[in-house]
This record gives C-alpha cells, structure tokens and sequence, in this order.
C-alpha cells in the first residue's frame, strides 16, 4: 500500500514546500496576535469577563438587523479617538464584520491601530458566527450605549 509520502506527483499543496517547523511556529504564533475566533469570542463572553470590547463595524442598519450578544456597533469609518475616549488607552477591541468576503473587520482594526489601541480580528465575521452554531440578538442597547459618545 502507498504511503503518502511515496507519490511522486506535485500538485497545488506541495508544489512549494512546507516551511520548517521554527518558521512555522514563529508565523501561527504571530497570527494569533492578530486574530481570534467565534469560538473563542463566544467563550470569553460566557465566562462573564472577556476582557475586551466587540465592534461590530458594519452599518447600524446591518447591527440592528442581527449582532452577537455583547458586541457594541461602531461602523469603521466612524472609529475617532473621540469614539474611544471612554475607554482605557489598553482596553483590547476585537472588529467583525459580515464575514470572510468583508474587509471591513479589517478596516476596523486598522483604524484601531492608528489610533494606538490594541486590537485583534474575529476570523468569520457574523457568518463564522452563525456557522458555530451561535445565535444573534438584535437588541438595540448596544449600539444606542456607544453611540453616545457621539
């Protein structure tokens, strides 16, 4: 019987080849400094202390339509200092979106790090979410609570 090794074929996952084990450890590593995910956001929140602020950056239309419980709307145009000011200079965000095919989680973060906040991405967005199987709330407080900063 052929072991997996012994085909000699070269296809698109092994035309280049798999960087060494350092390499990769340094790389997923830093990747987890960037990212987290559904799981882990759902987690944190249902341990009672996440320990950071969910931004849900797409349109309050969109947040009002369905968002994950706890998440405060803040489209990622809007983010200013001024929007941020209620919170400690450390305080961790962590920006989604609608999911994989948005970049606007990825706006979000980027406009977070500008202005000097720690931030991380949640991976999958609202369809990540729904994918694990969590549901969606569509109370209004949370978005109502950031929005007066304004």
């Amino acid at each position: 019987m052929p072991t997996q090794n012994s085909v000699a074929s070269v296809n698109a996952v092994n035309a280049f080849p798999a960087a060494d084990s350092a390499a990769a450890l340094a790389h997923f590593q830093a990747s987890l400094q960037f990212e987290t995910d559904c799981s882990d956001v759902h987690a944190a929140f249902a341990s009672g202390t996440p320990g950071f602020v969910l931004l849900d950056v797409r349109s309050p239309a969109l947040f009002d339509e369905g968002h994950v419980p706890g998440a405060l709307n803040l489209p990622h145009g809007k983010i200013v200092a001024s929007k941020l000011a209620p919170y400690p200079q450390d305080t961790l965000f962590v920006t989604y979106c609608a999911g994989p095919h948005c970049n606007g989680a990825a706006r979000g973060a980027l406009r977070l790090a500008q202005l000097g906040r720690p931030v991380k991405l949640m991976i999958g967005g609202i369809t990540g979410w729904l994918d694990e199987g969590f549901s969606l709330t569509q109370a209004a407080a949370e978005r109502e609570m950031l929005n007066a900063h304004d």
